[in-house]
């Protein structure tokens, strides 16, 4: 059974970067696809972006093309979501999640994320 444990949430002021790391047990890296999922105050979780193990990054909002990308470490297991430029509308609570085994492609809507860490807060504001 796939885990997925999110941190380094934190307060950061509009305009700063951030990183945040799924640590994964359970299995290596290679066999899930891994994405970022948003869940703004008030808001349904968005998707944000995947890493596939097939293609390229899939932003699934346009406002993370720029400002955001995923990274992973195979020897550590983990799942970077670097953020920079952060904006007030980013707030949110941060799920880390995954597909798989067996999947290449990214997911075409949330309900097919097999994998669900319990997310860690990030507040952009002054």
């Amino acid at each position: 059974q796939l885990q997925l444990m999110e941190s380094g949430g934190a307060l950061v002021q509009p305009g700063g970067s951030l990183t945040l790391s799924c640590s994964v047990s359970g299995s290596t890296l290679d066999y899930f696809v891994f994405g970022w999922i948003r869940q703004a105050p008030g808001q349904e979780r968005e998707g944000l972006l995947c890493f596939p193990i097939v293609g390229d990054l899939k932003f699934y909002q346009t406002s993370a093309k720029g400002r955001f990308t995923v990274s992973k470490d195979n020897a550590k297991n983990t799942v970077s979501l670097q953020m920079d430029s952060l904006k007030p509308e980013d707030t949110g609570v941060y799920y880390c999640a995954a597909s798989g085994p067996s999947a290449y492609f990214c997911p075409s809507d949330l309900d097919h994320w097999d994998f669900w860490g319990k997310g860690t807060l990030v507040t952009v504001s002054s």
